[in-house]
Parts: C-alpha cells; structure tokens; sequence
C-alpha cells in the first residue's frame, strides 16, 4: 500500500511538472512572440511579415531545443497551441500596438522576459531528457537566443547576441541556477521562478546602464 501511495505521488509530482514546464514554455512563446510582430511594426511590414515575425520569434528557440535533444516531432508540431499562441500573440500586436516611438523600449522589455523564461525552461527540458549539468545549461542558453537571432536576421538588424550588449551571459546565468538546484536535488517551483527573475532583472539592468561586453582593442 506504501509503495502504491509512493508511486502515486512521485506520478503526481512529474505531472505536475510537465504542466507547469508547458504552462512557462507556452508565456515565453507568447511573450517572444510579441518581440517579434513589435519588430515587425517598427519595419512596417504588413500583417503577414508581422506574423511571420511572431512565429519565428516565439518557436525558433524551442524548436531548435527539441530538435538538439531529441524530443521529436517537436512540441510546435505536436500540439496546434504551440502555432496559435505565437498567432494571437502577433495580432494582438498589430492591433494594439502602442504609437511607434515607444515601440523598441517594450522590445526590449519583452525580448528580456521571453529570454528568462526561455533559458530556465530550455534547461529544464534538458535536464529531464538526461543531459549533463553543462550541456542543460547551454541548451538553456540557446533556446532562450534562437529566436531573436532568426527574428534579427529576418528584419535586416545584427542579431543581438552578436553585437558587444550583454545578451547570452544572463540567459546563461538563469539556466546555471537551475542546473545547480537540480544537481543539488532541490526542485522547488520558486528556484525556476528565480532564475528567471534574475536573467530578466540582469537583462534590463544591461540594457538601463549600457552595460557591454569587452571588445578588441583597437590600435
């Protein structure tokens, strides 16, 4: 009966843990996505090109995670929310935008909170499909950059992470904290929660004081 009641729970508990995993993945989707058709508003394009945006934004990431790791088809493909969210979420956007002036400070208020999501989630994923410590963390980290660079490289701007702003050290760093509980056996709700509090908070911070990483010296 013990044993039962014991299975019963650990069941529980890794159900749980799948929902709240695909309940974060589906924001950060959301959230990129309206990075995305933001961008897209700025170039203006037309409500097809601002779609486009949205849904290379909010599924490059984890399309290129689950590929990496194996999990095939990939849940974009899978399951028909995964395309609809990144679609509400680009109409929304050329609906409702706000006037163009005030357009790229919410992206990058958006784009740092779809890279905090997108890191802890990404190594999260990771971990349960049996990755090292290392590989989840890095993982993490591209799942989080993937789709801003495909959206950069579409509307003809350098992609972020390639340019001196910090960009890819937060999103390393959210995926680190949650890599570390997992290796130290702590899996609490509120550790993923403060991961991704962090790298949205380092994120803005870089953004506010025009923190940059170090360039090549020049003669």
């Amino acid at each position: 009966m013990r044993q039962t009641l014991t299975s019963c729970v650990r069941y529980r508990a890794g159900v749980d843990g799948s929902v709240a995993l695909q309940v974060l993945d589906l924001v950060g989707i959301f959230v990129f996505g309206i990075t995305g058709a933001l961008v897209g508003v700025r170039k203006k394009l037309d409500v097809f090109g601002i779609q486009v945006l949205a849904l290379v934004t909010g599924l490059g990431g984890g399309f290129l995670r689950d590929v990496l790791i194996g999990a095939t088809p990939p849940a974009a493909l899978a399951d028909w929310r995964y395309l609809a969210v990144p679609v509400v979420a680009g109409l929304t956007t050329f609906f409702l935008h706000p006037g163009i002036g005030r357009v790229e400070r919410l992206v990058n208020v958006f784009d740092a909170a779809g890279l905090a999501l997108f890191c802890v989630t990404g190594a999260r994923k990771a971990l349960d499909f049996g990755l090292s410590p290392l590989s989840a963390a890095l993982l993490g980290t591209i799942s989080g950059i993937g789709g801003g660079v495909v959206r950069d490289v579409l509307s003809g701007r350098v992609p972020v992470v390639l340019r001196s702003e910090i960009y890819a050290t937060p999103a390393f760093l959210g995926a680190g904290i949650v890599v570390l509980a997992d290796s130290a056996h702590y899996d609490a709700a509120w550790v993923t929660i403060a991961a991704a509090a962090v790298c949205f908070a380092i994120r803005l911070l870089a953004i506010r004081r025009g923190w940059n990483a170090p360039l090549p010296r020049v003669p």
